[in-house]
């Protein structure tokens, strides 16, 4: 939805895609209306592209690159920084570190981890938070998260180890019918060969060890080789680098990868899990 406060908030990147994208169409020729056509969106859709009263979707980049971008890449290599002035600022500095990075290891403690997440059980949880969020809002942050996934697609592949708690699973975002269609994706995640997911079951701690206390966490490292740890909580971020703090971390992770059920059962308690949702 267009909405006149973007002409004033939108980022470089998107004002930079506006203003490409408008020279590239009258050097044809076109209207907007014809660009439109030719883009597979309306008329109206590319007038606010280029006015900035809705920058940009990632799906319109991508027909951008197709139809006006002349071999230059321009708009492929647009996209995860039109993609970055959507995310909370919090979120940002970390955002390209993910799409970089070489290994994740993330541990999810309250919901599905945003990189596995479907738009439906998005939508319902963005939505549903507090304090309340636009519609046009949500929309647009629905749309940052799930444009995350193309990590999993990355070539050179990203290895991503992924744990999450139990009551993660059993937790309904948006209803029955959207946990079924979470929990059948978490499956097919599960699924590829770049990534290892297992559950910490509920009943970890009854033996009196339990290392997921302190809540979750994601492990990086960079193409580079470096290695930083990234927490999140009530809306606030901590990104850190220092090595002895980060091994601290990693030896929390592997511990808690320890306790957690194997691959294999993990994906069998997924599946039962979404078949209880049918």
């Amino acid at each position: 939805m267009a909405r006149a406060e973007n002409k004033v908030t939108a980022g470089p990147a998107s004002r930079m895609v506006a203003e490409m994208a408008r020279r590239l169409r009258l050097r044809r020729g076109w209207t907007q209306e014809q660009t439109g056509h030719e883009l597979g969106f309306s008329a109206a859709a590319v007038s606010a592209m280029e006015t900035l009263a809705q920058p940009a979707s990632d799906q319109m980049l991508v027909k951008l690159e197709e139809v006006l971008g002349e071999g230059l890449e321009f708009f492929e290599g647009s996209r995860k920084y039109v993609r970055l002035e959507k995310y909370p600022e919090q979120f940002q500095n970390y955002s390209l570190l993910e799409q970089e990075a070489v290994v994740l290891r993330l541990y999810a403690t309250l919901v599905i981890h945003g990189l596995f997440q479907t738009e439906e059980y998005a939508r319902a949880l963005i939505g549903g938070g507090y304090p309340p969020l636009q519609e046009a809002r949500v929309e647009e942050l629905v749309e940052a998260r799930t444009a995350r996934r193309v990590l999993l697609e990355r070539e050179p592949t990203a290895l991503i180890e992924v744990v999450l708690e139990e009551a993660v699973l059993r937790r309904t975002i948006g209803g029955p019918e959207v946990m079924h269609g979470q929990l059948l994706h978490l499956a097919k995640s599960a699924r590829r060969r770049n990534v290892t997911l297992q559950v910490l079951p509920l009943d970890c701690g009854a033996s009196g060890e339990y290392a997921g206390g302190h809540g979750g966490m994601n492990l990086l490292e960079t193409p580079e080789h470096d290695h930083l740890v990234y927490l999140e909580a009530q809306e606030e971020s901590l990104l850190i680098s220092d090595p002895a703090k980060v091994s601290t971390y990693a030896q929390r992770y592997a511990k808690i990868r320890a306790q957690a059920l194997g691959p294999r059962e993990s994906l069998d308690l997924i599946e039962r899990l979404a078949g209880e949702h049918t």
